[in-house]
């Protein structure tokens, strides 16, 4: 029975207990959604890859299309927007794609002159020693005596230019025996190359090489020096067909050192000229 309190007591106070009942487990559910988010996000990035390794470039564009809706929204309230394959759009519509200028309803393309491909492939530059080999295939094509004196000509591309070997054989010599002396025929072949590449403006080298025959006993004169003294005559001769001077970069001779064919070192065909069109 409850005390009796006196007419002028306060009342004692309430007193509430509050109780929190924890759920069983390690910090509760929650580092599943952070794990589900997680997964998610892995999976789209897998997907992503295995999306641009399967498709064509033309696929991906109309992936990318489906994906960036406000673009197309955009492009079909644009001028020339009619139904269509092409949407009847054209250079001199006036579009409303958003810019700082404005659209004054003359579109303008610049196409570099030595550009390739269109807008699905990409525009890419033509390396200059691409053009000089396309010229002198060209070049050695053009007439019949050239088209004989081509079979001596190896066009190698190297990872700083295309290099143009004028080869010997059994039945054709670039220089007399022993000498830096061109031959009628290599004259005309050399005049041919530097036709073909004299309005290029690139850069050259000039290697010469020799085979491994031995001179004769007593005779002044090794392959070293032959092979730079043939490498300079050759340079010479490209300066009177209007190749500038100042275009040629080095010039070297490699005696044997370089064959063509290792397995023969005195065959012939180890005895020739590089010249190296640089990119």
């Amino acid at each position: 029975m409850a005390a009796k309190r006196g007419k002028n007591e306060p009342p004692p106070p309430i007193i509430v207990k509050k109780i929190t009942v924890v759920e069983g487990g390690h910090h509760g559910g929650a580092w599943k959604v952070a794990y589900a988010d997680f997964v998610t996000a892995m999976m789209a990035f897998f997907l992503l890859l295995w999306i641009l390794g399967a498709t064509t470039e033309k696929q991906r564009k109309g992936i990318a299309d489906y994906f960036t809706p406000t673009l197309v929204k955009t492009k079909e309230s644009s001028a020339g927007s009619n139904n269509g394959l092409l949407g009847g759009s054209s250079l001199t519509d006036v579009d409303n794609y958003p810019h700082a200028m404005g659209q004054t309803g003359t579109q303008a393309m610049t196409i570099p002159r030595d550009a390739t491909g269109g807008p699905k492939e990409g525009g890419t530059k033509i390396k200059r020693s691409a053009r000089a080999k396309q010229s002198v295939e060209e070049k050695l094509r053009s007439t019949e005596r050239l088209r004989k004196l081509a079979k001596q000509v190896r066009l190698v591309d190297t990872s700083i230019g295309v290099r143009i070997d004028l080869v010997d054989d059994a039945d054709f010599s670039m220089f007399r025996l022993g000498t830096t002396v061109l031959t009628p025929d290599a004259v005309e072949l050399i005049s041919a190359i530097a036709e073909a590449v004299g309005t290029d403006g690139g850069q050259l080298t000039l290697r010469g090489h020799t085979d491994a025959l031995p001179y004769k006993p007593g005779t002044y004169g090794n392959n070293w020096s032959l092979s730079a003294g043939r490498a300079e005559a050759t340079r010479q001769a490209l300066m009177r067909d209007g190749i500038a001077e100042d275009r040629f970069k080095r010039i070297e001779g490699v005696a044997d050192k370089e064959l063509l064919i290792p397995d023969n070192p005195q065959d012939p065909r180890n005895r020739r000229i590089s010249i190296t069109l640089l990119d």
